[in-house]
């Protein structure tokens, strides 16, 4: 048998990358179509305009955290003022929200393309009469008051935990797995209690990972944010902190200075925040990802898997190499839990296997995360992978590609 020539392979290799080029084809002409937070930031931007006027606020306002969170929308008539929206779901934000609490930033809500009735940011943070109209489901389908040995601290694993600083958060989502916590009043959680809560890490030695969340990490002041991260740097059996926090997503305008000095100084730190969907994903967003990512932060992302906003394999992809591109690590994509008044968000498990499938060998693998289920009661992830290993023999395997080519592997 003769040995190629450098030409025939060449050839080969020139039909082999037609071969890839086609494979993502359909994925690039969908992206043509696709809204992005960076292909709508020229109108996002006239929307914070109309919202700086309607307010009154400079500039200067608009990029303090504080006034975001002074200037939230928690009534119908600021909403109706701001976005466009008629009588009929006008009327299901109010009959929903007498059930469930809801609270939007300036910010968040200049995202909304108010041309689109089902807008993917919208969703997340708009009222549905869907919400009031569900009696399925769980208020804590993770059953945390069975795995809260301390009031601030959950615990479901043997070397982890949880401490909840607070209730608050800068934008109440939709399909929040803690909306039983969000009552009427935004606390932090009681200085005693989370001092309750790192006496109870300081006596349990393999405690290694600590989580602080709520609520939102991020939304309890930075002298406290700094306290708590000298304090748990102080117990030695401590080895990293994370924050989990949407702030980049829903309040970009809370990663100030102050507290990514303080942050820097308090490494390792790892923070996992929830950009669901391209159009979250701004310039704003990126300059409040890079100022993180520049103090040594390590940046991870966990989306929920959401009916009509992003249960969609090009969008997740999207999702992944945009969050790439502003230092972001894809973490986790979560299937959404059976919580109470969310329904209608849930889709079938098999959905995200698919969007895995579509994702492993399309992109990056820095852009495929674990697709994992919440087992009930608060039994922990659970992966859920599209199956590769189709048989295996004494000496071998037989493996499936991502391309779904069936191939020998000697074993």
């Amino acid at each position: 048998m003769t040995e190629e020539t450098l030409h025939e392979k060449q050839k080969k290799s020139f039909f082999r990358a037609e071969v890839l080029r086609g494979n993502i084809s359909e994925y690039r002409e969908a992206l043509l179509t696709m809204p992005t937070g960076f292909s709508r930031w020229s109108q996002i931007q006239e929307n914070q305009t109309k919202i700086k006027n309607y307010f009154k606020a400079s500039d200067a306002d608009w990029e303090n955290w504080r006034w975001q969170m002074k200037n939230r929308i928690t009534n119908t008539d600021v909403l109706k003022e701001l976005l466009a929206i008629d009588e009929t779901d006008l009327e299901d934000v109010i009959k929903t929200g007498s059930k469930y609490r809801w609270a939007i930033s300036p910010y968040y809500l200049s995202l909304i393309d108010p041309a689109v009735k089902h807008d993917p940011v919208k969703m997340q943070c708009v009222p549905s009469i869907n919400e009031y109209l569900d009696h399925d489901g769980y208020e804590d389908p993770m059953a945390e008051e069975y795995t809260s040995p301390v009031p601030a601290v959950t615990r479901r694993y043997a070397d982890r935990l949880i401490v909840k600083v607070t209730n608050q958060c800068a934008m109440y989502c939709r399909h929040c797995q803690r909306r039983r916590a969000i009552g009427e009043r935004d606390l932090a959680t009681p200085r005693v209690e989370l001092e309750e809560a790192l006496e109870y890490i300081s006596r349990n030695r393999e405690v290694r990972d600590v989580l602080l969340t709520g609520g939102d990490g991020f939304m309890v002041d930075n002298k406290t944010i700094a306290w708590l991260l000298a304090e748990l740097e102080a117990i030695p059996h401590v080895e990293i902190k994370r924050f989990g926090t949407r702030t980049p997503v829903t309040m970009p305008q809370r990663i100030d200075d102050e507290l990514c000095r303080i942050l820097s100084e308090h490494l390792p730190l790892y923070v996992n925040t929830h950009f669901n969907h391209p159009q979250e994903v701004t310039p704003r967003a990126r300059e409040a990802c890079f100022k993180l990512a520049r103090t040594g932060v390590n940046l991870g992302n966990q989306t929920v898997l959401l009916k009509g906003v992003n249960n969609d394999p090009f969008v997740i992809r999207k999702l992944n190499q945009d969050l790439l591109k502003i230092m972001v690590k894809p973490y986790y994509i979560f299937h959404a839990k059976a919580v109470r008044g969310t329904a209608h968000f849930r889709t079938k498990v098999e959905e995200g296997i698919e969007i895995m499938e579509k994702l492993r060998g399309y992109t990056s693998g820095l852009a495929v995360p674990t697709f994992v289920v919440n087992a009930p009661l608060g039994r922990g992830k659970t992966p859920m992978l599209p199956e590769y290993l189709v048989s295996s023999g004494k000496d071998y395997i037989m493996i499936r590609t991502w391309e779904n080519k069936i191939v020998r592997y000697e074993n």
